[in-house]
C-alpha cells in the first residue's frame, strides 16, 4: 500500500482545463459569425465596414421624394452601413447619369416613371411604395454582406461609351431637327398664306392688331404642337415601346431625308413633302377668316392639323428618340425648346410685316427661290440623324432584346 499512491484530482485544474478546451472549440465555430458580422458592424478594434454606396434621385417638391428621404433617414441610414449619394433631377448632369444607370440596371420603371429613384449595386428602384422600400432594404443588406461594388462602377463597365454618344446626340438632334422643322417649306406656304390675309387686315385695322393676331397664331401652333408631343411621348412610355420606337424612328429619320433629298434632284417627280395641293384652297380659306385675336388663335390650332404630314416628320422622331433616351423632366424641357425654335419664324415673319419690313408677296418669293435648296438641307440633316441613331443601336448591345 505504501508503494500506490493515492492521485487526488484537482478540481481548480480539471476545471480550468476544461474551460480552456471548451474556449478552444468554441473559438474554432465562432470565428466565422464574427468574422462575418464584423462587415456590418464596428469591430472590436474601432475599425468600420466599407461603406456601401446608394444613389438617391429626388425632384425638390415631389411628396413620393420626400417618403423616400424619411425612409432613407431612419430605416437605412441608421442600421447600415451607408453612403447616400444625392441627385436633384433638375440639374442636366443628374439627368443624364439617371438615364445611364437606367439603362445599365435595365429598370424600365426608371424611364418611365423618373424620380424617385434608388440604385444599390447593379439594381435600381423607382416609386415610395412600402413594397419598394421592403426591396431596397433587402438590396442594401445584400450589399453589405457582400460588399459589392458602386452603382457608379457598373455604369462605367456597362455603357460609358454608347452613353456618351447619346448624351451627345439628344441636344444637338433636337435644336437641329427643330430648325430644318422651322424653315420647311410648307410651313413657310402656310405663313404666307397668313400673313397675306393679315395684309388685308392691315388695311384696316392698326398695326398693333396685326401683330397681335399673328402672336395669337404662333401662340396657337406652338401650344397645340407642345400638347400633341406630350401626348405621343406617355403613349409610347405607357405601352413601354420606346426600345423598338427609338429603332423604328432612326429608320424613319432615313427615309423622311432621302425623301426630300429626291425633292431637291427630281422636285415634282412623284409625292412631294409638303402640304398637298389639293388642301391648299381649304387652307387659303380659313387663313383668310382671321380678324381678330381670337380667331386668330383658333385658326392657329386648325392648321396645325394641316401642317402635321409635312412638319410632323423630324417632330415624330425627336419624340421616338427622346421615349427612349431622355427622363421625364428631360424630354418635357426638350420638347418646349423644340416648339420654341420651330416658331420662331413665325415670330420675325410676324413682326417683319406688322412693321412694314417686308411683304407676304416676298416671303413667298424667298421661299420658292430657296425651295429646292430647303429640301437638300433637311434631307442632309435627317439622313445623318438616322445614321447616327442606328450607330448607337448598334454599338448598345442587347438594345432590341
Amino acid at each position: 500500500m505504501e508503494n500506490c499512491k493515492m492521485v487526488q484530482s484537482n478540481p481548480i485544474g480539471s476545471t480550468f482545463q476544461l474551460a480552456v478546451a471548451v474556449s478552444f472549440f468554441f473559438s474554432l465555430f465562432a470565428a466565422p459569425v464574427f468574422a462575418g458580422a464584423s462587415q456590418t458592424r464596428n469591430n472590436a478594434f474601432g475599425q468600420p465596414p466599407a461603406d456601401v454606396e446608394i444613389l438617391y434621385f429626388y425632384e425638390a417638391g415631389c411628396p413620393s421624394c420626400g417618403q423616400i428621404e424619411d425612409f432613407l433617414a431612419e430605416r437605412i441610414e441608421q442600421n447600415y452601413p451607408v453612403v447616400i449619394s444625392r441627385y436633384e433631377i433638375h440639374s442636366p448632369e443628374n439627368a443624364n447619369l439617371l438615364t445611364r444607370l437606367a439603362e445599365a440596371c435595365d429598370a424600365e420603371e426608371i424611364r418611365k416613371e423618373g424620380t424617385p429613384a434608388i440604385f444599390v449595386a447593379d439594381k435600381g428602384f423607382q416609386g415610395s411604395s412600402s413594397k419598394t422600400m421592403d426591396e431596397i432594404e433587402r438590396a442594401v443588406r445584400s450589399a453589405v454582406g457582400s460588399q459589392k461594388p458602386s452603382p457608379l462602377n457598373h455604369v462605367s463597365e456597362n455603357g460609358n461609351e454608347t452613353a456618351n454618344i447619346k448624351d451627345r446626340l439628344t441636344l444637338p438632334a433636337v435644336i437641329g431637327a427643330s430648325a430644318v422643322d422651322a424653315v420647311n417649306p410648307c410651313a413657310f406656304g402656310v405663313l404666307a398664306l397668313l400673313l397675306g390675309s393679315m395684309l388685308v387686315i392691315s388695311k384696316t385695322a392698326k398695326r398693333k392688331n396685326v401683330i397681335q393676331a399673328g402672336l395669337a397664331f404662333t401662340a396657337a401652333t406652338f401650344i397645340c404642337y407642345l400638347l400633341m408631343g406630350f401626348g405621343l411621348f406617355y403613349a409610347i412610355r405607357i405601352a413601354g415601346l420606346q426600345r423598338y420606337i427609338y429603332f423604328a424612328v432612326s429608320i424613319l429619320a432615313i427615309l423622311i431625308g432621302l425623301w426630300n433629298t429626291k425633292d431637291y434632284f427630281w422636285y415634282g417627280v412623284g409625292a412631294n413633302i409638303e402640304v398637298p395641293q389639293s388642301w391648299r384652297p381649304h387652307l387659303k380659306r380659313i387663313t383668310s377668316g382671321v380678324t381678330s385675336v381670337p380667331s386668330a388663335f383658333i385658326i392657329g390650332c386648325l392648321v396645325s392639323v394641316f401642317l402635321l404630314p409635312c412638319t410632323s416628320g423630324p417632330y415624330i422622331v425627336i419624340i421616338g428618340m427622346l421615349s427612349d433616351t431622355a427622363t421625364r423632366v428631360q424630354a418635357v424641357c426638350l420638347l418646349v425648346l423644340y416648339n420654341f425654335i420651330f416658331v420662331i419664324p413665325f415670330v420675325i415673319i410676324t413682326l417683319g410685316v406688322g412693321f412694314g419690313l417686308t411683304t407676304p408677296a416676298r416671303i413667298e418669293q424667298w421661299r420658292q427661290l430657296r425651295l429646292k435648296r430647303l429640301h437638300l438641307i433637311t434631307g442632309i440633316f435627317m439622313i445623318g440623324l438616322g445614321a447616327a441613331m442606328m450607330t448607337y443601336l448598334l454599338l448598345k448591345k442587347g438594345f432590341l432584346v
